[in-house]
C-alpha cells in the first residue's frame, strides 16, 4: 500500500485564499496611503500594460478569426491598434495620462449631473425630483473640482481607496469563520 498525501478541504484552501486576499489588501492600502504617488504610478502602469495586452488581443483576433466579415475585420483591427497605441502613450508619460484620466472622470461626472437634473426636470424620476436635482449638482461640483485639480482628485481617489482596504482587508480577517 502506498501511503497517499492528505487531501485538503476546500473549506480549509478557501480560508488560505482569503487571508491572502485580505493580507494583500491590507498591504496595498498601506501603501496607498504612505505613498499615494507611488500608487498613482502602479495604476498608470497597470492601465497601460492592460491596455497593450487587450489591443494585442484584438489585433490577434482581426486576423485569425476566419468568419469575421470584412468591415468586423477591419474595425476589431483598428480598434486594437488605436487601444495598443494608448497602451503605448500611457506607459510612455504615465503621469499626464493620468491627469486625462481624471479629467474623463470629471467629464463623465459632469455629465452624470446634467442627465440627473435633466431626468428630474422631464419628470421622469418616481420619487422626489429634488433628490436627482441634489444629486446632479453635487456630481456636476465634484466633476469641476477634479477637472481644475485632476491630480488632487486622483489622489484624494487614491487615499480613500486605500482606506477602504485596509478596513475590508481587517474586517474580512476578524470575520474570518473558524477553522472545521
Amino acid at each position: 500500500m502506498t501511503a497517499e498525501a492528505p487531501i485538503e478541504r476546500p473549506a480549509t484552501m478557501q480560508r488560505g485564499w482569503v487571508i491572502g486576499t485580505a493580507v494583500a489588501g491590507i498591504l496595498l492600502g498601506i501603501i496607498g496611503l504612505l505613498v499615494p504617488p507611488a500608487a498613482l504610478l502602479g495604476i498608470a502602469l497597470v492601465f497601460g500594460i492592460s491596455l497593450i495586452v487587450i489591443g494585442t488581443a484584438r489585433l490577434v483576433l482581426a486576423f485569425s478569426i476566419t468568419d469575421l466579415e470584412r468591415r468586423e475585420r477591419w474595425f476589431l483591427g483598428l480598434l486594437g491598434a488605436l487601444v495598443t497605441v494608448a497602451g503605448v502613450l500611457v506607459l510612455s508619460n504615465p503621469w499626464q495620462s493620468l491627469i486625462v484620466l481624471g479629467i474623463v472622470i470629471g467629464l463623465g461626472w459632469i455629465a452624470d449631473g446634467v442627465a440627473s437634473i435633466a431626468v428630474a426636470t422631464q419628470g421622469f424620476s418616481a420619487r422626489a425630483r429634488w433628490l436627482p436635482v441634489i444629486a446632479g449638482i453635487v456630481s456636476i461640483v465634484a466633476g469641476v473640482i477634479v477637472m481644475i485639480f485632476p491630480a488632487t482628485g486622483l489622489t484624494t481617489f487614491v487615499l480613500v481607496a486605500a482606506i477602504l482596504l485596509i478596513l475590508v482587508g481587517v474586517a474580512t480577517l476578524f470575520l474570518l469563520p473558524k477553522r472545521s
